[in-house]
């Protein structure tokens, strides 16, 4: 089956946990998590606490209803941090990776409203993005510039681009002509946050920073997590077949595990 596993950015989940600490000590109680479909399994189980058994099941013939992907169902979940609880939404999305941007924009800002959260201290965007369709497609300029306008602000949004350096099989020499995916978000002067994915200690301390930054000046923040991709687009094609040369290096890389 198509997993579209998180190897090579496995420091994902890990920067996840420290958002939602550092954002919990701060205040946020609920978050609304927009993603596409690289990691989302890994997320839907290791983070927002779905059952490995629900998301095995969807996967059954019998269910073939719920479409060929099953994991762009969405599902709530909560955590409890030093007593604080905080509640997660992830949304559901079509293959149309960013697709999901606006829609988790308006459920955050409309639950801003509906709380009375005009601070917009409380709920919290987070969208997590790849790295080509970060630079590529349109809806992600799009909402960049919606970030600052008072009647649809929430606050400030957290970006975290899965940077693998690849898109399906197309090299950022051929998908884009800025050096950085993440330079489109310097149209509003967004701070942006390089970090190695191999390096779990900077990728802890990238996420705590960027939850400080919005709490504190309710404004977007990025975060660019280089890696790598171990394996191929989803794990059924052959990537030594596209990018014969990265892929052995990759495959004689260590991985952050070790």
């Amino acid at each position: 089956a198509k997993r579209f596993g998180v190897r090579g950015l496995e420091a994902l989940l890990p920067c996840l946990w420290a958002l939602t600490e550092r954002g919990s000590q701060l205040g946020v109680e609920q978050m609304q998590l927009g993603m596409a479909h690289r990691g989302r399994l890994n997320v839907l189980v290791n983070f927002l606490g779905k059952r490995l058994s629900e998301v095995c099941n969807e996967f059954s013939e019998q269910l073939d209803f719920l479409g060929d992907m099953k994991y762009h169902l969405g599902t709530r979940g909560s955590v409890s941090i030093d007593g604080r609880e905080v509640c997660l939404t992830l949304a559901p999305n079509p293959s149309h990776l960013e697709a999901v941007n606006p829609v988790v924009l308006g459920m955050t800002r409309a639950k801003q409203d509906y709380d009375g959260d005009t601070e917009k201290l409380r709920t919290m965007a987070l969208l997590i993005h790849g790295d080509a369709a970060f630079s590529g497609q349109g809806i992600v300029a799009e909402c960049l510039q919606l970030a600052d306008l008072p009647e649809y602000s929430t606050g400030g949004t957290i970006h975290i681009v899965l940077n693998n350096n690849i898109g399906f099989t197309t090299d950022p020499r051929a998908a884009r002509s800025s050096y950085h995916c993440t330079n489109v978000a310097k149209v509003n002067d967004a701070p942006i946050i390089h970090v190695n994915a191999d390096d779990v200690d900077a990728v802890l301390f990238a996420a705590v920073l960027a939850a400080e930054y919005r709490q504190a000046l309710r404004k977007d923040i990025v975060i660019d997590l280089v890696g790598y991709r171990r394996l191929g687009h989803n794990e059924m094609d052959d990537d030594s077949l596209t990018q014969p040369l990265t892929r052995a290096k990759v495959q004689q890389h260590p991985p952050v595990s070790t």
